[in-house]
């Protein structure tokens, strides 16, 4: 069963096609790379899916339902959550809070609760801060909740994005360059905390990644764009004989077939 499927999808900039009758479907329950070279067009798709681009042509579909024009709050609300190509937190604020301000959608206190201090307020900031540090928990940054966001690592700072966006209880969750900064043996948690994230919270994932060590390790299907357009799509082994994908990575013309 597809939760999100895209059919002909086109986005235009100042008479420049960024993306070009790009269609696929994802599987619920399954993570799913979109992987091109520079310039491609996977971080437009991604703002085309949440909402941040409308498309001029095409549909996107989430759960059945044609979402393509809807804005970002929309979209998010309906469960699709995703993290940026450059890093979005609150430097000044601590990881936990980081976290916590994204929960806002649990909230049952006023806004006069909130000014007073009432037991309704309080109750909720209990509920919250329980919420975030089981997601940093999941993330293996439990230990850094009191941390100002903007001291941690690069890496870190990466994980903690994927934390707060698992704050919205998403269907679907967009991550955009997660591995960035990540040294190898923090590329290979992530390709765990990933595994976990669909496996014991259900999600279905969508990353965008330069690494190939993570794409090929953790996706189970690739979708390849090269110029905002589609050029193979399949299993990490297919993807990775490809000839128009060694093309588009290796600069290489693709031989033509035998015979």
């Amino acid at each position: 069963m597809s939760l999100l499927e895209l059919r002909g999808v086109e986005k235009i900039f100042g008479g420049l096609r960024a993306v070009h009758d790009v269609s696929f479907e994802v599987e619920q329950g399954v993570i799913f790379g979109l992987i091109g070279p520079n310039g491609a067009g996977k971080t437009t798709l991604f703002n085309v899916i949440t909402g941040v681009y409308r498309p001029e042509r095409g549909a996107i579909l989430f759960a059945g339902n044609d979402i393509a024009g809807l804005g970002p709050a929309a979209i998010a609300a309906l469960g699709v959550a995703r993290t940026f190509q450059n890093i979005r937190i609150f430097r000044t604020m601590t990881v936990e809070e980081n976290v916590m301000v994204a929960g806002h959608h649990l909230h049952t206190a006023s806004i006069v609760d909130a000014m007073l201090r009432t037991r309704r307020y309080e109750k909720d900031e209990l509920v919250l801060s329980k919420r975030a540090r089981e997601l940093l928990e999941i993330l293996g940054l439990a230990e850094l909740a009191g941390e100002t966001a903007g001291s941690l690592p690069y890496g870190s700072q990466r994980r903690l994005e994927i934390a707060r966006a698992l704050m919205l209880s998403p269907k679907l969750l967009l991550l955009d360059e997660p591995a960035a900064g990540m040294n190898s043996q923090e590329a290979q948690t992530l390709n765990e905390q990933i595994r976990f994230l669909r496996d014991q919270l259900g999600l279905t994932v969508i990353v965008v990644e330069h690494n190939m060590a993570v794409v090929m390790n953790v996706c189970e299907r690739i979708h390849v764009v090269d110029h905002g357009e589609t050029i193979a799509e399949g299993t990490p082994a297919e993807v990775k004989a490809h000839p128009k994908v060694l093309a588009a990575y290796l600069g290489e013309e693709p031989k033509e077939a035998a015979g």
